[in-house]
């Protein structure tokens, strides 16, 4: 009986040692909870019994050497690469928050403020390298308006913009922050456009020199003419806003037409000495009248000098016309309607004679003092 009752003793207490030994613990593995049984007798047992590895950015509580008691709980979270924007520059930090928000509240209590930007993923979807928050009130601010979407549990951000009935363009930027608790999703819309515009290209003026006028004396021979060039402009613009412009193409679609003047170079003669007041009047009075009624012979010697005597010439600039090689101004200026080559030979020298007791022989410097009319 006496061994009987010792091996009693021995196997009851191995039984009670062995359901010591045993526990039943719950596992939090990035929120997802489950119930585990183990003998181990500390938590590296209990994680390396379950296959839970851990990296080294990994966090375990209660720590890897606590002892492993009935009932406990163990919250492990696996680290993760989130890339955020600091100070107006991205980095990647490892995190073991559960959604971006709570990342962005974690570098919050720390004083760092920070945000995330989406990335594009291979279907083109705007999306984040983690949920975008588990639980609570987001708010989209988007095209100048606020919308709400209240989470269930986690959601990323496409679930949520999908929600809110928010489309987001192959250019636009979706950032979230997180701030005493509340998440911000703010979305940029980016666009290119692209305009026409047109600018004066200013026309130039040159002057020559001609021996066909007399010093002090001018005449545009060729009229000037503004150019024009054509610009192909690229806008970016945020939220509709241009922030920037790049010419993308520049031509010139239209030449500007220099505007040239000659100039006379021409002295004039000297005019002739006078012996006496009276023949001086008398030379006048002869010259006065050979100057308003000069004879058909004077006439055609002008012609023939200026023109060559035929009354349809135009000169090789196209601005002087006929017998006496009139500007088109001029020709009006005396009466005259159409081109001076329209008219008659007959209404040419008569024009040009009221044009000469207008302004006397200089009209035609060159010609004239060949003549010996001035």
């Amino acid at each position: 009986m006496g061994s009987v009752a010792a091996v009693a003793l021995v196997l009851g207490g191995s039984t009670a040692a062995i359901a010591a030994a045993h526990k039943s613990v719950e596992i939090d593995l990035d929120g997802q909870t489950y119930s585990h049984s183990t003998f181990a007798g500390d938590v590296d047992g209990l994680l390396d019994e379950a296959g839970i590895d851990l990296g080294p950015h990994d966090e375990v509580v209660p720590g890897v050497d606590e002892r492993l008691t009935d009932n406990a709980e163990i919250v492990v979270r696996t680290a993760q690469q989130l890339t955020i924007t600091e100070g107006g520059q991205e980095r990647t930090i490892w995190t073991t928050a559960l959604s971006a928000a709570g990342a962005l509240q974690d570098l919050a209590a720390t004083g760092r403020e920070a945000s995330v930007v989406a990335s594009r993923s291979s279907d083109g979807r705007a999306d984040l390298d983690l949920p975008l928050a588990v639980d609570g009130e987001i708010v989209i601010a988007v095209d100048g308006e606020e919308r709400t979407v209240n989470a269930d549990g986690a959601v990323s951000l496409a679930e949520v913009l999908l929600r809110a009935e928010v489309e987001l363009a192959a250019q636009d930027d979706a950032t979230v922050t997180s701030a005493d608790g509340d998440v911000l999703v703010t979305v940029t819309r980016r666009s290119t456009e692209t305009e026409t515009q047109t600018e004066v290209i200013e026309h130039e003026s040159a002057e020559r020199g001609t021996d066909e006028l007399y010093v002090g004396q001018s005449r545009v021979v060729q009229d000037g003419q503004d150019g024009e060039r054509t610009l192909e402009i690229v806008n970016q613009l945020v939220n509709g806003e241009v922030v920037s412009t790049k010419v993308t193409s520049d031509e010139v679609t239209t030449e500007p037409v220099t505007e040239i003047t000659e100039v006379g170079t021409a002295e004039r003669p000297a005019p002739e000495p006078t012996t006496s007041s009276s023949s001086g009047s008398s030379s006048s009075s002869g010259s006065s009248g050979g100057s308003s009624s000069a004879g058909s012979g004077v006439w055609a010697a002008l012609a023939q000098c200026e023109s060559g005597g035929n009354p349809q010439i135009v000169s090789s600039n196209g601005l002087y016309y006929g017998l006496y090689q009139f500007s088109l101004s001029t020709w009006q200026s005396v009466g005259g309607s159409g081109l001076p080559t329209e008219a008659s030979a007959a209404e040419q020298t008569q024009r040009a004679q009221a044009l000469q007791a207008r302004s006397g022989w200089g009209q035609w410097p060159h010609c004239a003092a060949q003549l010996g009319l001035l």
